[in-house]
């Protein structure tokens, strides 16, 4: 997981913003499930998929990260959305595809 955040540089002291890693290597699983609803003028179905991220309990993941999932040897790039659902042995945060940091 990545955020984008503001960095000194210790010595010119000068700030800018990179992109910094929070956590790296945490197992997680990615479920998906597609939903499919009709318009009302009889055209074609609209199709959407959500994705959801199941994670250990006590991980801090803030709004706006960058999250990096590789499952079954491909990495794609999400974006957290929405409040996590906290439960004893996990937690599902909703993703998005990632497009920029806001």
């Amino acid at each position: 997981m990545k955020v984008w955040q503001e960095v000194e540089n210790p010595v010119t002291h000068a700030t800018t913003h990179k992109e910094v890693a929070l956590l790296t290597d945490q197992k997680c699983k990615l479920s998906y499930e597609k939903q499919t609803s009709t318009t009302p003028t009889g055209g074609p179905a609209l199709i959407a998929q959500t994705t959801k991220l199941f994670i250990a309990p006590e991980l801090d993941i803030p709004a706006g990260s960058k999250i990096i999932v590789t499952q079954h040897n491909k990495t794609t790039e999400y974006a957290r959305s929405g409040e996590p659902a906290i439960y004893t042995d996990h937690q599902e945060v909703q993703l998005e595809l990632f497009e920029r940091y806001s």
